[in-house]
């Protein structure tokens, strides 16, 4: 790999976790703000641990030693730290899986906004795209069974990643859509609250 190559994919990463990271900010302090103190003071703590914690280590560990079942969990903990060929090889190897599958969350979240996000109207195609909302659930579907129909004869198991991803989209967005309907029905806000925090 040649210097040019490692520097465009430092300064890719850079943007896309800088895009991600203020994006995230907003939503969070958006619906933070609706909440009572104590939830807001659950999410700190939650967010910290859920974000360090399991999503930047348990996370990764499970995968490498799921995808590599010959090596011991601590040789799979302390894979970041070692040169060993084998977990090297299984890092690899599951990189195809993990990277079509966050490909389609994050398609299935464009279309999202695409289709079924209210706009102002400002750019030429919004007002098609926010008159034929419907088409939303069409592309979607479309562009999984194209996904499906590629990865499959490459590795079933980016396939199944693809499929994942989608169904992670859209339990995420189930309990977005619950965590608004029970801010504005229900009664307790202690169960609004706690909705929210699922969906943070």
């Amino acid at each position: 790999m040649d210097i040019f190559t490692i520097i465009l994919i430092i300064i890719g990463l850079s943007l896309f976790e800088i895009i991600n990271s203020i994006d995230n900010a907003i939503i969070n302090a958006n619906v933070l703000s609706t909440m009572q103190e104590k939830y807001r003071k659950w999410f700190l703590f939650a967010g910290m641990f859920f974000a360090v914690f399991v999503v930047r280590g348990l996370l990764p560990w499970l995968i490498i030693w799921i995808n590599t079942p010959s090596i011991s969990a601590m040789d799979a903990f302390t894979a970041s730290f070692s040169n060993n060929p084998e977990v090297m090889q299984s890092i690899s190897k599951s990189a195809p899986i993990l990277l079509v599958g966050a490909a389609t969350f994050l398609l299935y979240l464009f279309f999202h906004w695409l289709f079924l996000e209210p706009k102002r109207i400002l750019l030429m195609g919004e007002k098609f795209f926010q008159a034929n909302f419907y088409l939303f659930y069409a592309a979607t579907s479309i562009l999984l069974a194209v996904i499906v129909w590629i990865s499959i004869h490459k590795n079933p198991l980016m396939a199944f990643g693809a499929v994942v991803g989608a169904t992670v989209f859209f339990v995420v967005d189930a309990i977005r859509k619950y965590a608004e309907h029970s801010h504005t029905k229900l009664k307790k806000k202690s169960i609004s609250d706690i909705s929210k925090l699922f969906y943070l």
